[in-house]
């Protein structure tokens, strides 16, 4: 392997330093420190395995045995940062961490070895990287708090916060969160990440929680190197641009007793006050972005020579040599040694087992275990607590509306769960805009239902971290089209945990969005919101879709069980304009409201992930719908049937996954499926639907009528738009004809 530039300045520069007077290792290592010789020598050969490990990283790229090529060359001043904070810290990383990482896999106990074998079975794809098992090179390990990230820029600021918001909540509701009470969280990120929505919420939330009075310990540490790829961040930017009201820390990360020093008085400083704080980490890039990264395309020599001037690798050798520990044959000699073995290893690594099978490769993405989700779903909490919760029972309210029997369902698991956290915009004090969770603030108090900032990435944000510490949160963000501003909390970080951790960390949630249309033309689009195919194309993401007030009720403690035994994701999309309905055919006739299920009936109408209800037996024709599609289904199918076609309507009740044995089974006994479709016709449900019935040998009749491709307008031009009952009736006819 031809040696470039980083390499070959680094044989140079440290042959060239001179010795200085022998200094006890026990002491600093330069007057002014606490960084002594002995650590600083030991950090120095975490750095210098991190620098190897990018050496592999393109040697095993040349050879076509090695899949990742984004390194920490530049970078490895965070080996410091890393032995400021305990092991137990939850820590979420930055990709050009790798000298954090094996410093904590030092702390840890372990082998030096192990460290590095972890990220090289990461670079080789192999399934005993310890971590993601071959699915991507992240830094992560359950036993050393590393939970891992993806590559989306700046994705997981907002869990961060979420991650620090609930050590503290966890510990006020006497809840087993994973952390130790006076952990603090650390989350490292690029100078080019600044700029990115999600670091702008995850900052903001954190300033807003201190101005608040909330405690929140979290170390943003911002590693500023100064270039996004190929785009330089302005000098000064960073400094500039930081939230006033977190406390500000700076160091060279170049200079390894700088950032010592600094960053043991950063995690101090989070640590005793509880609040959050900013370490900017001044570095520089080595070897480019990436592999395959051609920087003279863009970067002038005399600006990476600057940066090969700054070497944090050569600088902590400088302290070595300087204070008399070292002499510079010595550790080049060391420098070659290690390297060799780094090689060597790297190699092994790369005839360890690796994915083979699309069944490996989904195992972790969305275990179902339906038993014990079924046996969860029936648990109640105890007779006085349930006493103490409601004035009435609800089972003895009578029949209930949607909105009614989602709020019952909610108290109810609030009662026996207190680690059940509800919270979005305006669902305490106002109890939602739609009244569905009144009354929760004054049962379970401000720890357990409280309102957030105007942010869906910060309520998701939340919501991430407290699921993967021990809580189980029930997020609501106001409109579905609110949903779309934050759906990377979803589809980056949410959906994709178990799958890059093994099912090690999970982010159990049941996020509620009050969805669709049909308010009578109030609010326009953004009130009306028809879409769920960005939804629907996540991996392992539960989509519910309930209609009626009974339903609601099951299916939410369905996902409030699958969260709690499988980890699962659940987005629960609540039928706006169906929350206070009370009617089905004829006003006053309270068709569409139902009885709330008594405790010792929840194991018997427990719906499953995955299972439709059917109404109606006709012979001629299935309607397929779902959520405002149900209502109006059920009215024109009796239409239908006064003219003697015999109807079945199909409720899907879970758009993913779909309910397709249920949906073939109503589909062959009539031979005829027309698929009733409030989403649009472009990306709706409909398609997935009618693929489904196809790809499983359905050779029926098959018809579809949807809402039009357009945003929904304002007053009863939406209504032109929109699916409708006479819409229903009209492709039944025709289908039939």
């Amino acid at each position: 392997m031809v040696r470039d530039d980083v390499e070959t300045h680094f044989t140079e520069a440290v042959g060239a330093l001179t010795p200085g007077s022998p200094r006890d290792p026990s002491l600093p290592v330069r007057p002014g420190t606490s960084l002594t010789g002995a650590r600083c020598r030991e950090l120095f050969e975490v750095q210098l395995a991190s620098r190897l490990l990018d050496v592999a990283a393109r040697l095993l790229r040349e050879r076509g045995e090695g899949f990742y090529t984004i390194g920490s060359s530049g970078h490895e001043g965070n080996a410091a940062v890393a032995s400021a904070l305990r092991v137990s810290d939850p820590a979420l990383l930055h990709y050009r961490s790798g000298a954090f990482y094996l410093t904590r896999s030092a702390q840890a106990g372990r082998l030096a070895e192990e460290g590095l074998r972890d990220v090289l079975l990461g670079l080789a794809a192999s399934t005993e990287e310890p971590i993601a098992g071959g699915r991507h090179k992240v830094f992560g390990h359950h036993d050393l708090a590393v939970i891992p990230q993806t590559s989306t820029i700046a994705s997981h600021l907002p869990r961060a916060v979420g991650v620090g918001f609930a050590i503290e909540r966890a510990r006020t509701l006497g809840v087993p969160s994973g952390w130790p009470d006076d952990a603090i969280t650390v989350c490292s990120f690029g100078d080019a990440s600044v700029n990115h929505a999600s670091a702008l919420t995850g900052l903001n939330t954190a300033a807003y929680g201190r101005f608040r009075g909330l405690q929140l310990p979290v170390l943003f540490v911002c590693e500023d190197n100064g270039i996004g790829i190929s785009v330089k961040t302005p000098p000064g930017w960073v400094e500039q641009s930081r939230h006033p009201l977190l406390e500000y820390f700076e160091a060279d990360g170049c200079d390894l007793a700088d950032i010592h020093d600094v960053a043991l008085r950063a995690a101090e400083h989070v640590r005793t006050t509880r609040s959050p704080a900013f370490l900017r980490m001044r570095t520089v890039r080595l070897m480019g972005h990436a592999g395959s990264d051609v920087e003279i395309g863009y970067r002038t020599r005399k600006e990476i020579a600057a940066d090969l001037a700054r070497d944090p690798l050569v600088g902590t050798a400088r302290l070595l040599v300087e204070a008399g520990l070292a002499v510079p044959d010595e550790l080049l000699s060391r420098y070659e040694a290690e390297r060799d073995h780094v090689i060597k290893l790297a190699m092994e690594c790369t005839r360890r087992p690796r994915l083979v099978s699309a069944e490996e490769v989904m195992a972790p993405l969305a275990p179902r275990d339906a038993g014990r989700v079924a046996a969860e779903v029936a648990r109640v909490a105890p007779g006085e607590v349930r006493d103490r919760t409601f004035t009435t029972p609800p089972e003895l309210e009578g029949k209930l509306t949607l909105a009614q029997s989602i709020n019952r369902t909610l108290a109810d698991a609030m009662a026996v769960d207190p680690g059940v956290l509800v919270f979005g915009e305006d669902v305490a004090r106002k109890g939602g805009v739609y009244g569905v969770t009144r009354g929760l603030l004054r049962k379970f108090g401000a720890e357990r239902v409280f309102d957030t900032l105007l942010d869906e990435q910060a309520i998701l944000g939340l919501a991430l971290g407290s699921g993967l510490s021990g809580l189980l949160p029930v997020p609501e963000v106001q409109y579905l089209a609110y949903l779309h501003n934050a759906l990377d909390q979803i589809r980056g970080e949410a959906a994709t945990l178990q799958f890059f951790s093994q099912g090690a960390y999970r982010n159990p949630m049941i996020l509620r969005v009050a969805a669709y249309s049909y308010q009578k033309g109030f609010g326009g689009h953004f009130h009306n919101d028809n879409s769920v195919a960005a939804l629907r194309d996540i991996p392992g993401v539960v989509v519910a879709s309930p209609a009626r007030p009974d339903d609601a009720a099951a299916m939410l403690r369905t996902c409030l069980a699958a969260a709690r035994v499988d980890g699962s994701v659940c987005v629960f999309l609540e039928p706006i304009a169906l929350y206070h309905t009370r009617d089905l055919f004829d006003d006053g006739d309270g068709g569409w409201l139902a009885p709330y299920a008594p405790p010792a009936r929840w194991g018997e109408t427990h719906v499953p992930i995955g299972r439709a209800r059917s109404y109606g037996d006709g012979r001629d024709l299935t309607i397929v719908t779902f959520g405002n599609g149900l209502r109006m289904s059920l009215r024109a199918a009796v239409k239908l049937t006064a003219d003697e076609v015999g109807c079945r309507v199909l409720d899907l009740r879970w758009l993913s996954p779909l309910p397709v044995e249920d949906l073939l089974r109503s589909a062959d006994l009539t031979g005829n499926v027309l698929i009733a479709d409030e989403t649009r016709g472009s990306g709706g449900v409909s398609e997935s639907v009618i693929a489904a019935l196809v790809d499983n040998g359905f050779t029926g009749r098959i018809a579809r009528v949807t809402s039009r491709d357009s945003f929904v307008p304002l007053g009863d031009a939406s209504s032109t738009v929109l699916l409708s009952e006479a819409d229903i009736e009209r492709a039944a006819r025709k289908l039939l004809a």
